[in-house]
């Protein structure tokens, strides 16, 4: 019988690595590829062995190699400039903070490399997320956390939907972290005590801000520093240089500990306040995409992650008149950030989610 092909989106650390070695143990036919996705991917430092740098390619070339499998690179640099780096320096631009991980996961993993994989004739597009997929008894696809709660990545792939999931694998799923460093030691792969790569792949040394000033400085014009009454308390040298939450490096003395509560561009202001007035009843979320059913249709109630590595929070959910969604919290929640994702969860099934547009802020 033919061998089901797969391809594995390899980028040279151990999560797809093994990832890779575990699908050929399985039997299946096996294509490793890496994306190459920006000139600046990382290659600012010769020792640097992060997500999409030469090195890493270097990596996944020896790994691949070590497992007996092909392996090319594919280059997607003009769309992931389009499609993560614009977003990235328009978001900012905007007062918002972005997360480029996952628009990278939604345009170029599900996308375009997607596209690569059935181009190629493969069936399946395997990646080393720690998340689960399941096909329930009517044929619909779910997605589940991860059964490592401190390495579940559930939360950045809820933009997977029916289509997509129905050619995705997530062999990591049901391991922990320790397991996966234990078998790369198994298989010998050269990656095995890589460390994990925790930066954004474009921006040298993680620095934003630095990348702010050198790729979109018109962005960032000086402006004052006001409290929630408008009083002036100090000055800023460009809003989107700031984030929700944030109290260290204000420049401001005052008798309680002050933080950024709201980030207002249309005024060049960055709106401080103290610990409780960094709190948010409820937000509006846009760019809905949901897993668990087609369309959202009724007022429900789920769990809510506002960010990645938080603890979810119990929800309303309402659709509004604008189309938009409106999550009002049981609790309120610490530094609601527009630009973020918000995700829900029915258990540990991912039902959908979106990007914060609005904080709704009534309290302090």
């Amino acid at each position: 019988m033919e061998k089901k092909k797969v391809v594995v989106a390899m980028s040279g650390g151990v999560d797809s690595s093994l990832t890779a070695a575990l699908l050929v143990e399985q039997g299946y036919d096996v294509i490793g590829i890496t994306m190459r996705l920006s000139e600046e991917s990382r290659d600012f430092d010769c020792n640097d062995r992060g997500c999409c740098s030469l090195a890493s390619v270097d990596d996944a070339r020896r790994v691949a190699e070590t497992i007996g499998i092909p392996h090319y690179t594919v280059n997607f640099k003009e769309a992931f400039q389009r499609d993560v780096i614009d977003y990235f320096l328009a978001d900012y631009a905007k007062g918002w903070t972005p997360n480029p991980c996952i628009a990278c996961n939604r345009y170029m993993k599900f996308g375009l490399l997607l596209d690569k994989t059935l181009e190629l004739g493969a069936e399946f597009l395997a990646t080393g997320h720690y998340a689960r997929i399941e096909q329930e008894e009517n044929g619909r696809y779910v997605l589940k956390k991860g059964i490592d709660v401190h390495k579940d990545q559930s939360y950045a792939l809820y933009h997977l939907n029916q289509k997509t999931l129905r050619h995705f694998m997530l062999p990591l799923g049901g391991m922990t972290k320790v397991h996966t460093r234990e078998l790369a030691e198994k298989f010998n792969l050269p990656v095995a005590h890589k460390p994990d790569s925790q930066e954004i792949c474009f921006v040298p040394h993680d620095d934003y801000k630095a990348y702010l000033r050198d790729k979109n400085p018109a962005c960032l014009k000086p402006g004052n520093i006001v409290d929630r009454t408008g009083k002036v308390l100090g000055r800023h040298e460009g809003v989107p240089l700031y984030t929700i939450g944030q109290r260290k490096g204000l420049g401001i003395a005052a008798p309680e500990p002050l933080y950024v509560t709201e980030l207002d561009m249309k005024h060049n202001q960055v709106i401080v306040g103290g610990a409780n007035d960094v709190y948010a009843e409820g937000l509006v979320a846009g760019d809905l995409n949901w897993i668990a059913f087609d369309e959202f249709t009724e007022p429900c109630r789920y769990a809510a992650k506002i960010r990645y590595g938080k603890n979810e929070s119990m929800a309303s959910l309402s659709l509004r008149e604008d189309g938009r969604l409106q999550v009002d919290f049981d609790e309120p929640q610490r530094a609601v950030t527009p630009g973020q994702s918000v995700v829900f969860y029915e258990g540990d099934t991912v039902v959908g989610g979106g990007v914060i547009e609005e904080a709704c802020r009534t309290i302090g």
